[in-house]
């Protein structure tokens, strides 16, 4: 933990600590975000590759115990259906994440602000899309493109994967099905690429371990809790402020 308290005071890390609490705990009570809070969250305070780093492992453990909850054979069902989704969003995921250490901060502020906000407000006000069968495979491409693009270089691509499987029309089993699996994938593909870049590294990775204990802690109480909370009004008040926080972000990146 030495090299952790070596890349921030004390203070950052009860915060980094908190805010993976809470986004375990959305994940937990309403099945998605967990990325988009700790990415606008630990941003607020932290350098954004060192906030990249810091959700690499909680991302991928969370995603893959989602996955896990399916099984293996309704996981290979999914792959099966949805390869050419899968296979674009985690080779964009590796190829994109090597661009981020290239990136200014300031521009990368931007980078992670937009799409926090756009992909809030659209879930927010319920935008919904929607592809006629004959364009599936048009949009398999090309929305795998854009989410694996995004997830390489901010570690979101729930949100317009969430879109594309509505856009589909496709069942609410089916859909929480496929994203576990998207998500897993996409978190192995998202490791991987940051181990490749060096945004996980050596002195990163202690962090991003630490980060374990209170995504899994905040996860287990969104899952006792989800049966107590108004769901929808809980995903509403959590977009919102996502909003506000993604908004933050474009005010660093555009002013300092």
């Amino acid at each position: 933990m030495s090299e952790t308290f070596a890349l921030m005071p004390l203070w950052a890390f009860l915060a980094a600590v908190g805010v993976t609490f809470v986004a375990g705990f959305v994940k937990g009570a309403v099945g998605f975000a967990m990325p988009l809070v700790m990415i606008s969250g630990l941003s607020l305070f932290l350098e954004p590759q060192l906030a990249i780093a810091g959700i690499l492992m909680p991302v991928l453990l969370t995603n893959f115990l989602q996955a896990a909850r399916s099984g293996l054979g309704a996981a290979r069902e999914a792959i099966a259906e949805y390869w050419r989704y899968i296979l674009i969003v985690c080779i964009m995921v590796v190829l994109t994440a090597q661009l981020v250490t290239l990136i200014p901060t300031r521009t990368m502020y931007l980078i992670l602000g937009i799409p926090v906000v756009a992909l809030s407000l659209i879930q927010l006000f319920g935008i919904r899309f929607h592809i006629p069968d004959h364009r599936r495979r048009v949009a398999e491409w090309g929305v795998g493109l854009l989410a694996g693009s995004l997830g390489g270089l901010t570690g979101t691509w729930g949100p317009p994967t969430v879109l594309y499987l509505i856009a589909l029309e496709t069942p609410k089993a089916k859909q929480m099905l496929v994203q576990g699996v998207v998500y897993g994938l996409g978190s192995v593909a998202l490791v991987a690429g940051h181990l490749q870049s060096g945004i996980l590294n050596t002195v990163t990775a202690p962090f991003s371990a630490a980060l374990l204990i209170p995504a899994i802690l905040g996860m287990q109480v969104g899952f006792w809790l989800s049966d107590r909370l108004d769901a929808d009004r809980f995903r509403k008040i959590t977009l919102i402020v996502l909003v506000v926080a993604g908004a933050n972000l474009l005010r660093r990146g555009i002013m300092g």
